[in-house]
């Protein structure tokens, strides 16, 4: 029988093994024409060692391939220095494997290991602490994140990888949480920032399953208040007010910045976020620097309730028909008294957390799909729309659309604005054309009522985009009954310079009833009743 060396650990199958270094090294110390090299992790339960090539082959260095790579680690090699090399073996397969060590986020580890440790902040500083407890050349590095009932640990690196760090990928994350490290390799490299900067084989074809994420379902308007009180076990959680989205991206966990929130669609009803974000978050979840949005499109958005709120005005019917024809699906709400109450009556009709306002005034463009989105991620808002004054060509958010949130609506105490008495944000998109300017008594309590509004901003302090919007009101008006425009300004200014501008004078205008009298108190008529 041919001399036998081992390289890494001894098998124990023949009393005359001999440790080698290399296959070079068991040549120079072989007593015999070949000589085999062999690797403790294969298995050798029907190898024939008595084995020898033929004649024209005996000058060949013969490898033999494992089920994963063309090298097992088993040579037969002439003692002549040859660089000629026969692969045109049977398979051996690799059996056995090297030692596992766990990293824990949390959840606790899903198979036993030989070593383990918690994941503190990134896998570079993890990494360089578990392995510098141990003496291994080889060890596998698994992660409690993921699910490995289905992962062949008999894996290894081919002959020319066998220094590298070997990454394989979590589902479809390349920058997964599987390691094969060769650990003197790792150790002795110049200590770098960022692990994607060693030495690195992403591998390829061979994916390791992430363990699901757990998933918070609630029906707030907002996740920030889940998250903040959310117990945490694990790096990531899903949370949602819809079903479990069909896809789920996979995120990457090697360091912070990776460790990203990711919105899987447009209004982040559906989020992920990672452990970190929670002690960051305190008014919203764009207090973490971190965020993904590339991937909203794996789950669906609700669609918002549309109501459109009436109350006698002459467009109702031509502008609801209109609504109609862009979504067929809008609820109608008319003849609520007082404006408070008609907001609160809308709301009260919505199933959804939000709903589209479409005031009968407003003509709503045909290009516009009711599918702007709230955003979960931000504290409970209400939307507000641009639309264009068609008396004076002004766009923004005056006589428009708005997204209210339902909740605010009906927690509302108003003030001069009821719209403005609750957080909210401008949406700069002219979505409508209020058609405001269809009878006298519609265009001048518009006029007057906005007038009011603009003024108090101004006096306030508002910047020069304010005062420029009321100096247009006050002096521009072309088309029907631009007149009654303008009146309806000039009177709301005499109203505001009469009570000094006392706000909750200022509030009377809030109300229809009101509104209809001292209208007939300055104009004698009533032209309301003829619509």
């Amino acid at each position: 029988m041919f001399d036998i060396f081992y390289i890494g650990k001894k098998l124990g199958l023949f009393p005359h093994e001999r440790p080698a270094d290399s296959v070079e090294h068991a040549r120079e110390q072989s007593r015999t024409r070949f000589c085999w090299v062999v690797n403790y992790l294969a298995d050798y339960s029907s190898f024939d060692f008595l084995w020898e090539p033929v004649p024209w082959q005996s000058e060949q260095i013969h490898i033999w391939p494992s089920q994963h790579q063309a090298n097992s680690g088993t040579y037969l090699v002439p003692k002549i220095v040859t660089d000629q090399i026969n692969r045109d073996h049977a398979v051996v397969p690799r059996k056995y494997s090297v030692p596992k060590l766990g990293i824990d986020h949390g959840e606790g580890l899903s198979i036993p290991t030989d070593l383990s440790t918690r994941y503190i902040h990134d896998y570079l500083g993890t990494l360089r602490r578990i392995l510098s407890k141990i003496s291994d050349e080889y060890v596998w590095v698994v992660s409690s994140v993921c699910d490995y009932n289905d992962f062949d640990f008999t894996w290894h690196p081919s002959e020319w990888q066998l220094d590298m760090l070997h990454v394989f990928p979590s589902n479809e994350q390349k920058f997964g949480d599987t390691f094969f490290v060769h650990v003197p390799s790792f150790m002795a490299a110049d200590k770098k920032s960022l692990l994607e900067w060693y030495n690195i084989n992403h591998v390829e074809g061979i994916s390791v399953p992430r363990r699901p994420m757990p998933m918070v379902s609630h029906t707030c308007d907002t996740h920030v208040d889940i998250v903040k009180s959310h117990i945490w076990t694990t790096p990531l959680t899903l949370f949602s007010i819809n079903s479990l989205p069909a896809k789920i991206p996979t995120v990457n966990l090697w360091r912070e910045k990776t460790k990203t929130i990711v919105p899987l669609n447009q209004s982040a009803s559906t989020v992920i976020v990672p452990r970190e974000a929670a002690i960051v978050i305190k008014k919203q979840l764009y207090d973490y620097p971190y965020i993904d949005k590339s991937n909203r499109i794996h789950a669906v958005d609700q669609q918002m309730d549309v109501i459109f709120i009436s109350n006698g005005e002459s467009t109702v019917d031509q502008n609801w028909k209109n609504l109609l024809n862009i979504f067929p699906g809008a609820k109608h709400s008319s003849g609520v008294d007082g404006r408070e109450n008609a907001y609160k009556a809308a709301a009260t009709l919505s199933k959804t957390p939000w709903f589209y306002a479409v005031f009968a005034k407003t003509e709503v463009y045909s290009t516009f799909k009711f599918d702007y989105q709230p955003d979960w991620m931000q504290q409970p808002k209400h939307y507000i729309f641009h639309s264009r004054n068609p008396l004076n060509n002004l766009e923004y958010g005056a006589m428009n659309v708005n997204l209210y949130n339902r909740q605010l609506v009906l927690d509302t105490k108003p003030g001069i604005d009821f719209t403005l008495s609750s957080a909210h944000e401008v949406v700069p998109l002219c979505i409508s054309v209020s058609r405001f300017n269809t009878d006298p008594w519609l265009t001048w309590r518009s006029a007057f009522r906005e007038v009011l509004k603009l003024r108090l901003e101004v006096d306030q302090g508002a910047d020069v985009e304010i005062k420029y919007r009321l100096d247009t009101w006050l002096s521009v008006a072309n088309g029907e009954n631009a007149k009654w425009c303008l009146a309806g300004g000039r009177d709301a200014m005499q109203y505001y310079d009469q009570v000094n501008g006392d706000y909750e004078k200022l509030k009377l205008s809030f109300d229809w009833a009101w509104l209809q009298d001292y209208y007939y108190s300055l104009y004698k008529t009533q032209p309301w009743l003829k619509s």
